[in-house]
């Protein structure tokens, strides 16, 4: 009788533990998503993506945007001056390379057609949150949302 009691006593905090990590597994699943570091995101297709990132300051507004099509790779900067109304912008072109399935380098050696003595280089952590896909500059971790994401 004692061993079918320590049996069934075994067997339930068994099943009990095994819960318990069932649920901070989910907690994990998670908290990993919310961050979207962890994940692979060697399948998504990047080729024609656009992505914004906005940013507004007292005397003007600075609008980024990265346009990604094949191995080229466009990166226009405007400027919209709060004051006066104008509006400046660059257009700088270059090529992209896809590190390790979630790295992305961008290179522009080009500004408007004319080669540059100094190219801008900047390298995105491809991110997906929520279904909507980012991309985080890892120098200043700043974050630029696919242009999708608002056109849905």
């Amino acid at each position: 009788m004692k061993k079918i009691i320590l049996i069934a006593l075994v067997f339930a905090s068994a099943v009990s533990i095994k819960a318990q990590y069932g649920s901070i597994n989910a907690i994990l699943d998670r908290l990993e998503e919310k961050r979207g570091v962890n994940k692979n995101l060697k399948d998504v297709n990047i080729d024609d993506a656009k992505f914004v990132l906005i940013k507004d300051f007292e005397d003007h507004t600075e609008r980024s945007f990265v346009i990604i099509k094949g191995n080229k790779a466009t990166y226009v900067e405007m400027f919209d001056d709060k004051q006066t109304g104008e509006t400046s912008s660059n257009v700088f072109s270059g090529d992209v390379v896809r590190y390790k399935h979630n790295i992305i380098s961008l290179r522009a050696d080009k500004l408007e057609g004319k080669k540059i003595a100094l190219a801008i280089t900047k390298t995105f952590l491809m991110t997906m949150q929520k279904k909507v896909l980012y991309l985080i500059d890892v120098n200043t971790k700043e974050r630029w949302i696919a242009e999708s994401a608002f056109n849905k």
